[in-house]
């Protein structure tokens, strides 16, 4: 038996509760999944954790986006974003703006995805994150794609181009600009 300073203290329920969830979504087991949570969540209510409310309802998301239930999915996002603005947690707010602008997407909602995008642009920007510039203009890509504003997706293929070029990416800077060549020529 280890010694009293070694022992783990004991998960509080509501935390205990959220971690089960998390391990049961991670199982595929949804509607266990979702039950844990519901109660982690208004558990994190009661506690007044602001924290364990946002974790919970971006859970809840997930849950809700891999039973296709997109509009339930994006309102749990939408009020874990809220929180973790409310926070001042940009990492987590971009995690949850690219979950949102998949939601909006897969819901035909084009605008409110290009809000999500341009929040996210704005963040990778200010952060000198090229990487993840990148990462969003490829959603870009899709997005102008299904809105059937196919010069807006020609023009930032080239964009992504660009930003390989400048980091001497040749050949992924020439697959780009084949795939905006393809697409302009209707390919």
């Amino acid at each position: 038996m280890p010694a009293p300073a070694q022992q783990k203290e004991p998960l509080d329920p509501v935390r205990a509760q959220y971690k089960e969830g998390r391990e049961l979504l991670q199982k595929g087991d949804l509607a266990a999944a979702a039950m844990a949570l519901h109660n982690a969540l208004k558990g994190f209510e009661e506690q007044g954790d602001l924290q364990g409310v946002a974790n919970a309802a971006a859970r809840l998301g997930d849950i809700c986006a891999g039973r296709e239930e997109f509009s339930l999915a994006l309102e749990h996002y939408q009020h874990s974003r809220e929180i973790c603005r409310q926070l001042g947690d940009p990492f987590s707010l971009v995690s949850l703006d690219k979950k949102l602008t998949t939601m909006h997407r897969l819901l035909g909602q084009f605008e409110q995805a290009l809000v999500c995008c341009s929040r996210m642009l704005d963040h990778y920007g200010d952060t000198k994150n090229p990487q993840g510039m990148v990462q969003v203009l490829e959603m870009l890509v899709d997005l102008y794609q299904d809105a059937g504003q196919r010069d807006k997706a020609v023009d930032t293929l080239r964009t992504i181009a660009s930003i390989h070029r400048s980091f001497k990416h040749e050949r992924t800077a020439q697959r780009y600009e084949e795939q905006a060549q393809a697409l302009e020529q209707g390919q």
